[in-house]
């Protein structure tokens, strides 16, 4: 990270107007409130910190404000579920399309995005180039036993 540099961890502005919109909205229980819940951004951060740095979830320092690596990963869950990833890259992207900032010529697609149903050649069985088949190493062809030493 260079000088005067945001932290990659730090979200911008302009990102998480785009991002707050599409997380869901949690009531506050009125019967038994508890704790009050940790800002939806410091998570993020708390989230974007593991996942740049890499450290384990129960290693997230509390000192960073990000709440503990436990509140992160179930907030990361439950956002997943909810299909707040899907949605935001559903967002950027329409937004980098109508800017006309794709190039839709370097795109790729595989199972990970698009589900092949059914509509895939299925493999022929790979023909053997071997004259015959190899004599095994550990049986005899005639199915007597190998001779052993005796005891």
């Amino acid at each position: 990270m260079r000088k005067g540099e945001q932290p990659p961890w730090i979200t911008p502005d302009e990102l998480w107007a785009r991002i707050e919109p599409l997380l869901p909205v949690v009531p506050r229980r009125t019967d038994h409130p508890g704790r009050k819940r940790l800002e939806d951004r410091k998570v993020l951060s708390g989230i974007l910190f593991v996942l740049y740095t890499g450290i384990a979830w129960e290693y997230l320092p509390q000192e960073l404000g990000f709440g503990s690596g436990m509140t992160c990963w179930r907030r990361l869950r439950d956002w997943h579920q909810a299909g707040v990833w899907q949605k935001l890259h559903e967002l950027l992207l329409a937004e980098l399309h109508a800017a006309g900032k794709l190039d839709w010529s370097k795109a790729v697609i595989d199972s990970s995005y698009v589900r092949a149903l059914k509509g895939g050649p299925k493999r022929v069985r790979a023909r053997s180039t071997a004259a015959r088949r190899a004599p095994s190493t550990t049986s005899s062809p005639t199915g007597t036993a190998s001779p052993s030493r005796s005891v």
